[in-house]
């Protein structure tokens, strides 16, 4: 049997370990065997924990700062950045940008090992973060391969329970069919590779989207039936009791399973780069995506999971209800594991200006958009701003002299607006948000502090603080340093998420008012939970009978509850919208000080064209290794 020299992934400073110790306990480079390391469920384990250290954390990947939101929703003021080369179109340099966690890092791949390559094996103290999404896949890709093999094929774990074998390879097939997924979100259909490929091989690009996903979907059914409920209820689970909560589950893989069917199932995916119409869904697809998703909503009935309260929303996202507890709360179903303490107080501090927090919490801000927030955080009766400046739906409250009344609960949950108290108590003339902007020269402190020369951070009139701790009414600032006593994390999936994505898949395939013959839960009634629990009406009946007019409340309700959450690129793409001017355009909201006048200004126009800008090339070397790999559309 072939020996190999078995690699310890050591990641300094993890928000979750997932006591990664009690498994990597084996010498680091000691020289083993695969049988050394596929006959016990520790030993085993310990392989399999290499793959949850693969998953690209999107926030907190780059070195010094964070550039994660590349859809409409965010603006930063450095069009050399990852976001700015997909403002700009550029997205070669998108995938040459060793600062961005979509980087593929493919000089690793193909022989180089420059120091500005983010991977797992790299030493260099000064780009330490974990691969990119596209070589960080294919590692995971190939890990999972081994593990199915090394257990399943060649029964190689003969010191192990049946449940023992059962979980390592559970978390085989969800991974490999995850860092597919991965990989297919931005670039597109991909070759699903299922063996552990060596000396010479050629993968072929497959004709569609969906024939992927499928193979996908089998590893995913799989998944499904081999990872328990939860493990500490699990005899192998006791090894780290009460620190089970990162691990993959049964939810966990109900959930990414519906995902993976409803994203085929999206009119980009439909459409094949051929033609795109943003109401045309894969409806056999659809159906398939919402029974997954039953399965994870039932384990929610049972007690599993569990939709955080108003009150408590803040748990989900940074405020952990103990000392030591994980945040995702009730809702947690998967994240990559985090970074050092100084990365995630960066990424909780990224949409808030360094003038307010401290000089060394953060570097560049993403400002959130005037376009994002205008068109989709709507008003106290439920309704978007256009909804209820049409008067179709009853008295409309949205006064555009003052912009910041009226609005939607969840817009001053995570939102600073100009005048907002920052810190009552402290003895500062700064401590309320001061966003407003008359001129290159006339800005508010907060828009633009320059007492320590400090560059333009805020550009729209508008900060966001879903991640960015507040406490006793006071916002974590340099009077009030409290940013360090909390950990800030964006999941991968989370409950609301599921609700979200069962509701769009439930319309596209059934309409709003007809739930499944499995579950006792309309489209319409799943929105309304979440529009419950802010404190805003139902849906309108009169958009709930209008299909496409449901689908555009649907998204908007998307947009809203997972805002700055990372969804909203693939969102957009996937609904064919990004090559609209609505979605190109990125505005601010500038206003004087005595806000006597509020105006639009644009930011910049994306380019953005159908199908060119919908995914990401692949590096030209990828595509001349051999016959059958073409280029996406435009490259």
């Amino acid at each position: 049997m072939k020996s190999f020299t078995k690699k310890i992934i050591i990641i300094l400073g993890l928000v979750f370990t997932f006591s990664c110790e009690d498994y990597l306990d084996v010498t680091p480079d000691a020289l083993i065997t695969e049988e050394d390391v596929f006959s016990t469920f520790k030993n085993a384990q310990g392989f399999v924990e290499e793959m949850y250290a693969l998953v690209v954390s999107y926030e907190q990947q780059g070195h010094t700062f964070q550039d994660f939101l590349l859809g409409d929703d965010g603006f930063v003021d450095r069009p050399t950045k990852a976001s700015g080369d997909i403002d700009a179109g550029r997205f070669n340099d998108v995938i040459r940008d060793n600062f961005v966690y979509l980087n593929n890092h493919y000089n690793s791949i193909y022989g180089s090992t420059g120091n500005n390559s983010a991977n797992v094996e790299n030493n260099n103290s000064f780009n330490k973060q974990r691969p990119g999404v596209y070589d960080g896949s294919l590692r995971g890709i190939r890990k999972a391969n081994i593990v199915i093999k090394n257990v399943e094929e060649l029964d190689l774990m003969v010191n192990a329970t049946q449940a023992e074998k059962d979980v390592i390879l559970g978390q085989a097939y969800f991974f490999r069919a995850f860092f597919h997924n991965e990989i297919m979100k931005f670039w597109g259909r991909y070759p699903y590779v299922d063996a552990v490929l060596t000396d010479d091989f050629e993968l072929q690009r497959p004709e569609t989207y969906k024939e992927v996903a499928l193979r996908a979907n089998d590893d995913y059914q799989r998944a499904v039936e081999l990872l328990p409920v939860n493990w500490d209820n699990e005899s192998y689970g006791q090894l780290t009791l009460g620190e089970n909560m990162g691990r993959l589950t049964k939810g966990t893989a109900y959930a990414f399973q519906g995902k993976n069917l409803l994203l085929a199932a999206s009119p980009l995916m439909k459409g094949n780069n051929v033609s795109i119409n943003t109401y045309d869904y894969d409806t056999e697809l659809a159906e398939m995506a919402v029974e997954a998703f039953v399965g994870i909503l039932k384990l929610a009935d049972q007690g599993r999971y569990r939709l955080a309260t108003w009150n408590n929303y803040d748990e989900v996202f940074w405020k952990s209800p103990a000392p030591g507890a994980w945040p995702g709360s009730t809702e947690f179903i998967f994240s990559a594991t985090g970074g050092s303490q100084g990365q995630t107080t960066r990424f909780m501090a990224s949409g808030v200006n360094r003038a307010i927090h401290t000089n060394s919490a953060g570097y560049e801000v993403i400002s959130p958009t005037h376009n994002f927030i205008h068109n989709n955080f709507g008003m106290a009766n439920g309704l978007s701003i256009e909804d209820d400046l049409s008067g179709d739906y009853g008295p409309t409250l949205f006064d555009p002299s003052r912009p910041f009344e009226n609005r939607d609960p969840r817009f001053y949950k995570w939102h600073i607006i100009d005048g907002d108290v920052i810190d009552p108590g402290a003895d500062d003339p700064h401590k309320t948000a001061q966003l407003w902007f008359e001129g290159p020269t006339l800005k508010g402190v907060h828009r633009s502090d320059n007492r320590e020369n400090i560059k333009i951070l805020n550009n729209t009139g508008y900060m966001w603080t879903k991640f960015f701790p507040k406490v006793d009414g006071k916002y974590h600032t340099r009077w009030n340093p409290i940013i360090s006593q909390y950990v800030g994390v964006r999941m991968h999936m989370r409950l609301t998420d599921v609700y979200l994505m069962y509701a769009e898949a439930l319309h596209a395939s059934r309409g709003a008012n007809i739930s499944p013959s499995s579950y006792n839960l309309t489209a319409q009634g799943a929105i309304n939970l979440l529009r419950t629990r802010a404190g805003i009406p139902n849906v309108d009946v009169n958009i709930v009978g209008d299909n496409n007019k449901f689908m555009d409340e649907l998204r908007r309700e998307r947009a809203v509850e997972l805002s700055y959450e990372a969804h909203r690129w693939v969102d957009i793409r996937r609904w064919g919208l990004a090559h609209l001017d609505k979605y190109k355009r990125k505005l601010a909201l500038n206003f004087p000080k005595n806000r006597s006048s509020f105006t639009e200004a644009l930011l910049v126009e994306r380019i953005c064209e159908f199908p060119k800008h919908y995914w990401l090339p692949f590096p030209v070397e990828q595509t001349r290794i051999y016959p059958g790999f073409p280029q996406n559309p435009g490259w």
